[in-house]
């Protein structure tokens, strides 16, 4: 369990998306605020799947074998294929697009979203939060709920297990956010460059991370269910 949710955490963190949102939201006026507000949605969400597992499975892992553990490994493998068939579209679309005819300078300006520094100018604390539940990647998010079935918390492992999780989830956020804190001039110019790279690169990255965040899903789901 403890390296499936390091692995999905990973995942979690690296999607391209989130972090280009983010980036438009901490470089607004009051953007450290607005940070902080988007992290703790984002940490929310990932605490209240959590909390709601735990409930559901009274913090002890079903036996194995029986038909909640077979269920939970059952979602986990059709997650993964999820993932994987996302993964292939994302890189068929990328290949379409890389034989299009190349757009006017208007279309470009267009598709790479020149007004949206002015729209997370107006940017509350409130919509920074919401955004960060909107992009959450809820497929990771629904693998991570079905790996924390698993959890078992009469062992400290378990409880740590789960934090690194948030931890790893959040870090790039985290990390962000600090640059920040500590630097506002040099980090909002490198955070903008940073997005500029993601906006043109975006697409390999999600295939990859779907890729192999969904093969290997795949493979653990099906070793534990034939074993």
């Amino acid at each position: 369990m403890v390296l499936d949710l390091l692995l999905i955490g990973l995942a979690i963190a690296l999607i391209p998306l989130s972090v280009m949102a983010f980036v438009l939201v901490v470089s607004a006026p009051r953007g450290v605020r607005k940070g902080l507000a988007f992290i703790l949605g984002w940490l929310a969400c990932l605490v209240a799947v959590i909390a709601v597992v735990l409930v559901l499975t009274d913090g002890q892992p079903p036996p194995p074998r029986s038909p909640p553990s077979i269920a939970a490994l059952v979602a986990t493998l059709v997650i993964g294929v999820g993932l994987v068939a996302y993964g292939a579209y994302r890189r068929r679309r990328s290949r379409r697009k890389a034989t299009a005819p190349d757009p006017s300078p208007g279309e470009r300006a267009a598709a790479s979203g020149a007004s949206a520094p002015s729209r997370a100018d107006d940017t509350t604390g409130w919509s920074a939060a919401a955004l960060a539940v909107l992009l959450q990647p809820w497929g990771m998010v629904a693998a991570a709920a079905a790996t924390v079935v698993q959890a078992d918390l009469s062992h400290g492992e378990s409880f740590l297990a789960l934090v690194a999780f948030c931890l790893v989830a959040t870090s790039t956020l985290l990390a962000m956010e600090l640059y920040m804190v500590f630097s506002p001039a040099k980090a909002q110019l490198s955070l903008l460059g940073l997005r500029a790279w993601l906006e043109r690169h975006k697409d390999p990255a999600i295939v990859v991370i779907c890729l192999f965040l969904g093969l290997w899903l795949v493979g653990r789901s099906l070793y534990q269910l034939t074993r």
